[in-house]
């Protein structure tokens, strides 16, 4: 049941996806929905609860193959690179939820908590980095990393990322050039 409403609910949105449509495709009887999920509003958040962990476990195992805080960094936008190509891509679950969803709504609580999660990681790594501002870094790199997804959803522009990423390593060089610069060796 799940699978068919993440498949429809990212394909068309959860407003205009009905519980019927969602049975019909699992295949499922009502009885199903309702033994499992108390109703819409709890599937819903059952679908976004999933993708954030689908996606924070793509983003932590992006970040375990580099070991310099700026290159996690570039990491997240390459992962991004990766995620707009994909022929299904169709925008951030999360934005494309939240803005069809009332303010309190647990399914906007789960897509402000990826929001939170997502922010607070740039921040650590501009931290990690040596930014003299890391809440300002992690802002803004917050805020470049939207805005990509953005572009890729509206201009169907799989190259955002690319451009983004470009503007990132720029950003975290003016803001910790102690991090641009290779260590210099003893000799």
């Amino acid at each position: 049941m799940l699978a068919a409403a993440e498949e429809l609910f990212y394909e068309e949105g959860v407003h205009n996806v009905g519980i019927e449509r969602v049975i019909e495709r699992a295949g499922v009887a009502k009885a199903s929905l309702y033994g499992n999920f108390k109703g819409k509003d709890d599937l819903v958040r059952a679908y976004l609860l999933q993708r954030r962990e689908a996606r924070q476990g793509r983003i932590q195992a992006r970040l375990a193959q580099v070991e310099q805080p700026r290159d996690k960094v570039l990491a997240i936008f390459d992962l991004l690179a990766e995620i707009f190509a994909e022929h299904d891509y169709r925008g951030c679950a999360f934005m494309r939820a939240a803005a069809e969803m009332p303010t309190g709504s647990s399914g906007r609580e789960v897509c402000d908590v990826a929001r939170k999660w997502t922010r607070a990681l740039f921040i650590d790594l501009a931290r990690q980095s040596g930014a003299a501002q890391p809440e300002a870094l992690g802002h803004q790199l917050h805020l470049l990393y939207d805005g990509a997804a953005v572009s890729a959803q509206m201009d169907r522009d799989p190259q955002a990322a690319l451009a983004a990423r470009a503007v990132a390593a720029h950003m975290l060089d003016v803001a910790c050039p102690a991090a641009a610069k290779p260590a210099r060796r003893k000799a």
